[in-house]
């Protein structure tokens, strides 16, 4: 089995979430900012308890997704929700990732959105700011409405640029967007990022995670 991390993210099914507990799943993620897999803190807390029944291997790790939230939503939410990362797709600051990292004693993934004809060394100058307030980078393809979550692919020749940076961080690479089944093989065996995060791609119609596509995904990348 490959050691590179799968998160499912954008999950809202209890029942869906229960069909995957025999995967080999690192992390799973739930949207708290404005989407149609948006979460509400009572859903988190149900999906939450089922992560407890995981059977494969360690529970995953519960991450909740987040777009320029204030630290007083954080700190409502985290009085009944347990989150084990935050991540931030928004315009946060590294001094706001780090107050949350130390507010909540959590871990923190910034997502960044990457955009057609930028150039990422000059994307990658501007991520030196987040030196030590980070705990993973994940790349998503930029959309000007929600940043990210477009559910399309980006060129996936700019990683080699942002997998260097993460290396010299001693951090996590990820990659999102337009993930699925059929295009995996490319990115794993060119790119080697060290986890991929999948919504969209494992769906059978918006917002709603099917197993088989969901295992469909996991397997592809665990057992290559």
């Amino acid at each position: 089995m490959t050691n590179t991390a799968v998160k499912i993210c954008g999950l809202q099914s209890v029942e869906v979430l229960k069909s995957m507990i025999n995967l080999p799943v690192d992390y799973i993620g739930f949207v708290f900012a404005k989407s149609r897999r948006q979460v509400i803190p009572e859903q988190a807390t149900e999906l939450n308890e089922v992560l407890k029944q995981w059977k494969s291997g360690a529970t995953p790790s519960s991450v909740g997704v987040f777009v320029n939230p204030s630290l007083e939503e954080l700190r409502e939410l985290f009085n009944t929700v347990e989150l084990d990362v935050v991540q931030l797709h928004g315009q946060e600051s590294p001094q706001f990732c780090r107050e949350v990292k130390e507010s909540f004693s959590v871990s923190i993934f910034k997502a960044v959105s990457v955009k057609s004809g930028g150039s990422p060394e000059e994307h990658v100058s501007e991520l030196e700011r987040y030196i030590g307030c980070i705990d993973g980078l994940l790349l998503d393809t930029y959309d000007p409405v929600y940043g990210g979550g477009s559910g399309q692919t980006f060129a996936w020749d700019a990683i080699p640029v942002y997998k260097a940076w993460t290396r010299a961080q001693g951090i996590p690479l990820f990659v999102a967007g337009g993930l699925e089944r059929s295009n995996l093989g490319e990115l794993l065996t060119l790119y080697h990022p060290d986890g991929v995060d999948v919504s969209s791609g494992v769906e059978s119609a918006p917002g709603v995670k099917d197993i088989a596509k969901v295992t469909a995904f996991v397997e592809r990348v665990k057992f290559k």
